[in-house]
């Protein structure tokens, strides 16, 4: 099947951007030599569906390398980077994506990278999994098993599990301690508000920050907000995550408080319409909203739009939303994803640990996909050592190992 991309004069900048990451990505370069001398994949063909850029990229060579083919599409119509679609397809990989395409074209670039009929799938939110369930059930005959990246996925495939309609097994690579200890906390923290500095060109210290969520992501940008100095509040429905949240310092109280006093809100929890008309009807003058979560479903633009008397971009990826009673709300990356609709994502050294772990829990469902049936695992404890380990080497960092004696007091109930 024919790539489809928008521009392949843009290769070459394209693959200085992948050659840069890979410079920073020493976990997935072992894997790497690892995947070409026993090839786990010959034979197989991958279809990917994650934020195409240049990360995503070097992670599609890797696969590659194991003896794949390789079909990729953007998850997101924003952050697909044109120039890196471009490269890939010199370097032999199948892409379907464009930046900014129109809703349905994006939905059918999905669909073709399922219409390769792959043997493994690595999937983000969910995607494939709900795509392949609820409209193109024909093309999951050879699908062997699969990874999945995010929050969101991880949730939407628990409930097809429930429901007894996940149809082969996938493992949560969000779940996986390397992913949500770092990728989420200081991948999503440092990201955020690199993409919202750079969009709005705004300061961050004095002003009030408003976090809806304190899951891994939103720990991670309430740290990075306090350590620009802002005042941060946190908005909870958990009370167990509020706690934590007051006892690390923040402000936690009902999001319809905060929205009176934030001046910006960045959503952070998986969920849809968490920001919605009763908050827009008391925001500042001038408040910004940008969402971290996976879809563009967190702030609900819906009611946005119903509130606004005229809506306009003032600044690329800054959309003013003018309020029936003169106030202006600023509306960031079209509510999709801010550090990669506007940004470049996760730093190269954090994806390094993250996309590892993709490798080789693709390579693991491969080997074990009988063994795991039809349901979702989290990521086997083994292979997060492995890539942990793997990343310490990398940093130059040695730890301490227990000795047999101290092994056995761990092992027995005695203590001598």
């Amino acid at each position: 099947m024919k790539s489809i991309v928008r521009d392949m004069s843009l290769a070459p900048e394209g693959h200085l951007k992948i050659d840069w990451v890979k410079e920073h990505m020493p976990v997935l370069n072992r894997i790497r030599e690892e995947f070409e001398r026993t090839q786990p994949f010959k034979g197989l063909k991958v279809a990917i569906c994650l934020h195409l850029e240049a990360k995503t990229a070097y992670l599609a060579k890797v696969v590659k390398a194991g003896g794949a083919d390789v079909y990729i599409a953007g998850s997101n119509p924003l952050s697909t980077q044109d120039d890196v679609c471009a490269a890939l397809v010199e370097d032999g990989i199948t892409v379907f994506a464009k930046h900014k395409p129109d809703p349905e074209e994006f939905k059918q670039h999905l669909i073709m990278a399922l219409e390769v009929e792959p043997d493994l799938i690595i999937d983000d939110g969910g995607d494939f999994t709900t795509l392949l369930h609820s409209e193109r059930p024909d093309l999951i005959k050879n699908i062997r098993g699969g990874c999945e990246e995010t929050t969101t996925g991880v949730i939407r495939d628990k409930a097809l599990e429930k429901s007894g309609d996940l149809p082969f097994p996938m493992i949560a690579v969000n779940d996986g301690y390397c992913k949500h200890l770092f990728d989420n906390r200081y991948g999503t923290g440092q990201s955020v508000w690199d993409s919202i500095n750079r969009t709005t060109n705004l300061v961050v210290a004095g002003k009030t920050v408003v976090v809806v969520g304190y899951g891994w992501c939103g720990r991670g940008v309430a740290m990075r907000a306090k350590g620009l100095g802002a005042k941060v509040i946190v908005t909870e429905v958990d009370s167990i995550k509020a706690i934590e949240a007051y006892m690390d310092g923040f402000e936690v109280m009902p999001l319809v408080e905060a929205a009176k006093m934030g001046d910006y809100f960045i959503a952070v929890t998986g969920n849809q319409y968490v920001i919605r008309q009763e908050h827009l009807e008391v925001m500042k003058d001038g408040a910004i909203l940008a969402n971290a979560g996976h879809f563009d479903v967190e702030v609900n633009k819906h009611d946005l739009a119903a509130l606004s008397t005229s809506k306009r971009e003032v600044r690329k990826n800054i959309e003013e939303y003018v309020m029936k009673d003169g106030r202006k709300l600023y509306l960031l990356a079209e509510g999709r994803l801010v550090n990669l609709g506007a940004g470049d994502g996760h730093p190269a050294e954090i994806m390094d640990m993250t996309f590892a772990l993709q490798a080789v829990s693709l390579a693991y469902v491969n080997e074990k996909y009988k063994e795991i049936g039809n349901r979702i695992i989290t990521v086997p404890y083994e292979l997060d050592k492995q890539v942990a380990q793997l990343k310490l080497e990398a940093l130059g960092i040695g730890i301490d190992s227990l000795t047999d004696e101290q092994k056995v007091y761990l092992e027995s109930w005695k203590i001598d």
